[in-house]
């Protein structure tokens, strides 16, 4: 089976920012692949098609893109989408425990963007929409291993659109501040926690909480993440909601003294 529509792929499309970009990609008109570890409790959506994924494996992924291509028969934009967060001081979580963070958020979104390029090269057009955050270009107190794998989207998206540009492939980041998801009751809880942080972490997650209940509604960054993939001119980085762009302007124009103040003061910490 083939399709006159446009295909988009979207990862971790089971709720959030991943379940409200499937429904937003699928009104705008394309035909939409949404992947989750296990899709057999989701709710049937008219334009959608979703399927299993793990995008920490190899097999997983690649076996998934040639499913894709021969039902649909191309895969004009991925949105990667699907991530894991990491509460707890950088001290408090293990190596073992920030690889596998990194497996999810930085090499899977790797896996998914390499298994695609391919097909998108020979079509001579593509777009992939990698979902990073405002911990992309900002500090994070407790959250220093998801901040560091958004760091890496950040420099592994912008290098990588320059070298697939001429391709008629582009790479764009969208950029989410707090969403209200519950993101931040699933995150992978630090595996060696020590007493001597525990005081601050505790403040850090109060604070965690009121910022993603007072976040973006998904729908919102969802509406970004289409523009990312239809736009004719499309731009590097798209900011999703006005915390993001506050955030963005402060970073840019303010003192580096006066930002760090502000972080330490929006996060409750002293000195």
């Amino acid at each position: 089976m083939t399709t006159s529509r446009p295909v988009a792929l979207v990862t971790g499309a089971s709720s959030g920012i991943g379940k409200a970009a499937t429904l937003a990609l699928a009104d705008a008109g394309f035909q939409v692949i949404g992947t989750s570890r296990d899709t057999s409790r989701t709710t049937p959506v008219e334009g959608v098609t979703f399927l299993d994924l793990d995008v920490t494996s190899d097999e997983s992924v690649a076996n998934l893109v040639e499913q894709v291509i021969a039902r649909f028969g191309r895969i004009d934009v991925l949105v990667n989408n699907a991530g894991v967060g990491a509460n707890g001081a950088a001290e408090e979580i293990s190596a073992d425990q920030a690889q596998r963070v990194f497996d999810v958020n930085v090499f899977g979104l790797m896996r998914m963007t390499r298994a695609v390029l391919p097909r998108m090269r020979a079509q001579g057009r593509g777009r992939i929409v990698n979902v990073s955050s405002v911990g992309g270009f900002v500090p994070n107190p407790f959250m220093a291993v998801y901040v560091s794998t958004k760091h890496a989207v950040e420099g592994y998206s912008e290098s990588l659109d320059h070298e697939v540009r001429e391709h008629g492939v582009r790479v764009l980041r969208v950029q989410p501040g707090p969403v209200n998801t519950p993101f931040d009751a699933n995150q992978v809880q630090a595996d060696t926690p020590l007493e001597v942080y525990a005081h601050r972490r505790r403040v850090f997650e109060e604070v965690m909480r009121e910022s993603m209940r007072g976040g973006e509604d998904p729908a919102a960054v969802a509406k970004v993440i289409v523009a990312a993939a239809t736009d004719a001119k499309p731009k590097p980085r798209y900011l999703a909601g006005s915390t993001a762009a506050r955030v963005a302007v402060l970073r840019r124009i303010a003192p580096s003294r006066v930002f760090d103040r502000g972080v330490r003061r929006l996060n409750r910490m002293t000195g």
